[in-house]
């Protein structure tokens, strides 16, 4: 039998499952979805609430396994929400590429969009780090993990910004075919390791 293909959810609270039980988190959900679809994967959660890109760099090394096969990169809100300077932001999460790339995973960039009340500057120099470096890394990009949530309080913790469990669901319902996307990549990489 196929060994499952190891998927690692690396990022904040969004991935982490803020607030909700580990059965509503993001990755098991995914994965309970990915299963009903048919796809043999084990998903891992590796997301740490109050993660910035600069902690996340810190613990990569520990977080995620040599062996893991793609990565879901979910990082920046917390960057964002503490107006952090955008170049770290990029030089962490192109940092963190590389590391994921040398391992030979496969990367599903979720992207964040910068809150509008940050002004223009900073919001375009934070917004465009997510396509530029799924452009130059040849990623998959889903552009904004919170498009499906974001200023709708019935899908929303009461903070108004963390998905609650629905909110949790409709994430994954939307992600799928970019995650059936990343399967399809660890697949062929399998072939062709196997061919030699």
């Amino acid at each position: 039998m196929t060994k499952p293909i190891k998927i690692v959810a690396f990022g904040d609270s969004l991935t982490a499952g803020y607030l909700l039980a580990p059965s509503e988190a993001f990755p098991v959900v995914l994965g309970k979805a990915l299963a009903a679809r048919g796809h043999n994967v084990e998903l891992i959660n590796a997301g740490v609430s109050g993660d910035t890109s600069s902690a996340a760099r810190d613990r990569l090394a520990w977080s995620v396994p040599p062996d893991a096969e793609a990565v879901i990169l979910e990082l920046g809100a917390n960057d964002a929400l503490r107006a952090l300077d955008p170049a770290e932001t990029r030089r962490n999460l192109d940092a963190m590429i590389q590391k994921f790339q040398q391992q030979k995973a496969d990367i599903l960039l979720a992207g964040m969009l910068a809150p509008r009340s940050l002004g223009d500057a900073y919001t375009k120099t934070f917004d465009a780090i997510f396509p530029d470096l799924a452009n130059r890394y040849g990623l998959l990009l889903y552009p904004f993990f919170l498009d499906k949530t974001a200023l709708k309080p019935q899908l929303s913790l009461s903070d108004g910004m963390h998905p609650n469990a629905k909110g949790i669901e409709a994430i994954v319902s939307d992600i799928l075919p970019k995650v059936e996307a990343l399967i399809v990549r660890v697949k062929a990489r399998r072939q062709a390791a196997a061919k030699g």
